[in-house]
């Protein structure tokens, strides 16, 4: 079976070296249009489908970020899986600026965002237990081992809804529950895969210690994309060990995941509703 890798990042991510017959799709959604175009291509066997998250030119904030479109899009489009490339601050001493963490968990700070395909109409409770695909993120890991990262294994994301930096004793805070990293971007972008049956996972590409370090000075935006550029290159040569490694999705936990989760009976679901889920209820 041949697999589509769905990438959410960066816009510079899509400059792949080896990635052949590139074009860009313009994809309408019922939630409205995407961050930005697709793009599309092969890797080897693999087709890549790439979606700068903030659009290009970094112009969208984390909370105006139209979430359910870019899931839709590539959805539509046809991924198999879906990788999330995000900056992140470091909560822990041990993970330092340049690291990569492919993190495992997450708590949800947000509070602007819809985060759900089944927000009228009709009710669906899907599990989210584990919300990060264990295969997917163990070959996340292991191709990012190979493409010569230093990689930490497994660990908590915690989002918040920005689009300031934490104050010092949120940071203090959320170090006390044990966070591995923090961002903006992720949530609600893995319960909506989720939902969608996609299996996800995350790439975080620590740039600084947020501001609960010490020795280090506060986060700055001039701090980020001093580290950035170098994590990018090493991201980038992650999805090209990744790509011919991809996981079968069938073992994943999101796979069927609405099997069982509508609540609604089908008969009660109003005509514009089964339309608008057109795409992901058959």
């Amino acid at each position: 079976m041949s697999y589509t890798l769905a990438v959410i990042g960066g816009s510079g991510l899509y400059d792949l070296e080896g990635l052949r017959d590139v074009e860009e799709l313009v994809v309408d959604t019922p939630y409205g249009a995407p961050s930005d175009a697709i793009v599309r291509g092969k890797l080897g066997d693999v087709t890549m489908l790439f979606l700068p998250r903030h659009g290009r030119g970094h112009r969208i904030p984390p909370s105006s970020i139209n979430y359910r479109a870019n899931v839709c899009a590539l959805k539509q489009v046809g991924a198999t899986h879906l990788l999330s490339v995000s900056a992140v601050g470091s909560m822990r001493e041990d993970i330092e600026p340049g690291d990569l963490v492919v993190v495992d968990q997450f708590i949800d700070l947000t509070r602007r965002r819809t985060s759900t395909f089944f927000d009228e109409d009709v009710a669906a409770h899907v599990s989210f237990a584990d919300p990060v695909c264990p295969a997917l993120a163990a070959a996340t890991a292991d191709a990012a081992t190979r493409a010569g990262a230093r990689v930490h294994r497994g660990g908590t994301y915690v989002c918040i809804e920005g689009p300031q930096f934490s104050t010092r004793a949120e940071s203090h805070l959320y170090r006390s529950w044990g966070v591995a990293v923090i961002g903006m971007t992720n949530m609600p972008e893995a319960k909506l895969a989720r939902e969608a049956e996609l299996p996800y996972a995350t790439i975080a590409l620590a740039t600084d210690y947020d501001c609960w370090h010490v020795s280090e000075k506060d986060v700055t935006v001039a701090d980020i994309i001093a580290v950035l550029s170098s994590a990018v290159t090493r991201a980038k040569a992650t999805l090209r060990e990744l790509a011919p490694t991809l996981p079968d999705p069938t073992v994943s936990p999101a796979h069927r995941a609405l099997a069982n989760a509508v609540m609604t009976e089908r008969e009660r679901i109003p005509e514009a509703k089964r339309r608008e889920l057109g795409w992901l209820l058959c």
